[in-house]
């Protein structure tokens, strides 16, 4: 009996329905697992039929459950690396350097005093970002001291993951980024997001628009290495074109989006990322 693709999921996002519909219009059996109604016997063999693609949204869920399955011995697909590693923007920030992929300048500061320090050191503006979030959510540009110690502070009130805090350089780019969504080896698809009016993020959720991006043979080989130094099997990568070092690797987003990639660019990255983990069977 052909096993099924279980499709872990926290969140039912239009991915996720994508997902379905693709499974169903391409004969694909699958079986949609709630990880918050799920439970495992952690001695016990993986209950799950087959590969697993993990698309829970929340992080702790993600790389737990992940963990879980893996030591249960499951294939799951993005492995737990990949969940720890381009879940948290330094421990992916650290990787890329290690390989080679260009990346914006960044600072990692560990208490309100050496952060304002550092900025004083580095000066105006700076982008500060929590190492572990998505959707653009606490990411900040500071343009100057009153501002950074503002933010921090309020930061140091919080969990102790915001007390880490990341300083990245404001690139000097067109008023957009790139998307491009990678699976297996084959760099699928790009697009650019476009800032919203007056807004210097480019997420498309804050009123961005988005328009295809051509594949060259230098994005490709940028976002395989990418994809290869978090040891990745289907991830998003955002990039940058900077006005001083090309192209730069920003973020690699394990449980990636990819509605306005498909949307745009007319590609069934739904059919490529099934048809990828059903490889795993």
């Amino acid at each position: 009996m052909t096993s099924k693709i279980s499709i872990l999921y926290d969140t039912i996002r239009l991915e996720e329905k994508l997902l379905i519909e693709s499974a169903k219009k391409n004969d694909i059996a699958i079986d949609m697992v709630d990880c918050k109604k799920l439970f495992l016997d952690l001695n016990e063999k993986n209950c799950l039929d087959g590969p697993v693609l993990q698309r829970c949204v929340s992080y702790y869920r993600n790389l737990h459950s992940t963990a879980a399955l893996e030591g249960q011995g499951a294939k799951v697909v993005n492995c737990l690396n990949t969940g720890i590693f381009a879940g948290n923007k330094l421990f992916t920030h650290m990787l890329l350097q290690k390989a080679g992929v260009p990346t914006p300048d960044a600072t990692v500061a560990f208490s309100k005093d050496s952060a304002l320090e550092a900025l004083e050191k580095h000066g105006f503006p700076k982008i500060i970002k929590p190492t572990v979030g998505s959707w653009g959510r606490m990411v900040s540009k500071l343009n100057d001291m009153d501002a950074a110690e503002g933010i921090i502070e309020g930061r140091e009130a919080m969990y102790p993951i915001h007390h880490i805090h990341f300083l990245e350089e404001f690139v000097q780019r067109p008023p957009r980024d790139i998307r491009v969504i990678v699976i297996g080896d084959n760099v699928a698809a790009g697009i650019y997001r476009n800032s919203g009016d007056g807004n210097w993020k480019t997420n498309t959720h804050l009123g961005g628009s988005a328009e295809t991006c051509e594949i060259t043979k230098e994005l490709e080989d940028i976002c395989i290495k990418a994809k290869d130094a978090v040891f990745g099997d289907i991830v998003g990568i955002d990039l940058m074109e900077s006005n001083e070092k090309g192209l730069v690797v920003h973020e690699i987003n394990n449980t990636t989006e990819f509605r306005n990639v498909v949307r745009v660019t007319g590609v069934d990255i739904p059919k490529l990322m099934l048809e990828h983990v059903k490889g795993f069977a």
